[in-house]
């Protein structure tokens, strides 16, 4: 867990490292130019920036121990950190390239030399395509872990830092290509239309990475539990323990990026007596977690089915 923490760390750092430096290219091109397009690019490259920093915040603030106020540890700022980071991008780079797109269509704007858009975009694309290679690098890693695909993984995953880094280069990816596209369709037409139109569609993008992200990270915050083949595999190694007969009920919750939290009602062989109890309880404990690593607490509570209660 603490490695998946290191990579995830790293992970960020060259997003924001990569975002900070485009954004400043993007921005000096897009003053010469005068493209909106452009412009909107580098707001994007901007809040993908400030978005970087509040998930390092988050991924530091994290991992911090538990504490006697805190028993279960810090793990839910990570995602408390990474839904801020989304509403800057909501905010910062939707908003600002939505905005600035309809006045551009609606007032015109005064197009200048292409070129450095151009050449700004291409190595844009060269130093995201980087960023991108990074966390696809570690959500194959943690795929094959999980024995499931990446695209699976990353839509499934607590690991909101690397979630957010992947759907915001791939929309990095994405806005460049569109502003390509409305840089081509001025500099043809001689109509600053196209180029206005990219900067809203940048936008759109933009706000669908937003609002999805906000919407994982808000599920997680009031107590997500884990995916369904999980919480599969969890009963079936319930299950597994000769003293057990059933599993009343069972639930789960993530605790922190990469930590959950398994509560299980427990029917137990009535033969196995407390003792016997007390060793299986120990002996599921150690091999939940070795078998999920990412299982952090395990609360057991003996509990008899309905048909076997007094």
């Amino acid at each position: 867990m603490a490695d998946s923490a290191g990579e995830s760390f790293v992970t960020v750092l060259v997003a924001g490292a990569a975002n900070l430096a485009i954004a400043a290219a993007k921005l000096i091109a897009g003053l010469i130019s005068g493209s909106a397009a452009m412009l909107s690019e580098s707001a994007h490259s901007a809040a993908d920036t400030v978005t970087e920093v509040l998930l390092l915040v988050g991924v530091r603030r994290g991992g911090r121990p538990a504490d006697r106020r805190h028993p279960f540890g810090y793990g839910k700022a990570g995602f408390f950190w990474a839904m801020m980071a989304a509403v800057a991008t909501l905010v910062g780079g939707a908003g600002f390239s939505i905005t600035h797109g309809i006045h551009t269509i609606a007032h015109g704007e005064s197009l200048g030399d292409f070129t450095v858009s151009y050449l700004v975009l291409a190595v844009s694309f060269a130093i995201e395509s980087v960023s991108f290679a990074r966390g696809l690098s570690q959500a194959r890693a943690e795929a094959r872990r999980w024995g499931v695909g990446p695209v699976r993984l990353v839509t499934k995953t607590s690991d909101t830092a690397l979630k957010a880094v992947l759907l915001e280069d791939v929309a990095a990816l994405a806005g460049l290509v569109i502003a390509a596209l409305g840089l081509l369709g001025a500099q043809l037409t001689g109509s600053s239309l196209w180029d206005g139109a990219a900067s809203v569609a940048i936008g759109v993008l933009l706000l669908a990475v937003a609002l999805s992200l906000i919407g994982a990270n808000l599920s997680l915050l009031i107590g997500q539990a884990a995916p369904r083949q999980v919480e599969t595999e969890i009963r079936a190694l319930l299950l597994a323990q000769p003293e057990v007969e059933d599993v009343v009920e069972l639930l789960t919750m993530y605790l922190g990026p990469g930590r959950l939290l398994v509560a299980a009602k427990i029917d137990f062989d009535d033969a196995a007596g407390a003792a016997g109890v007390e060793i299986a309880c120990d002996q599921v404990d150690r091999r939940l977690r070795e078998h999920l690593p990412v299982i952090t607490q395990v609360f057991l509570d003996p509990t008899p089915t309905r048909s076997r209660r007094p």
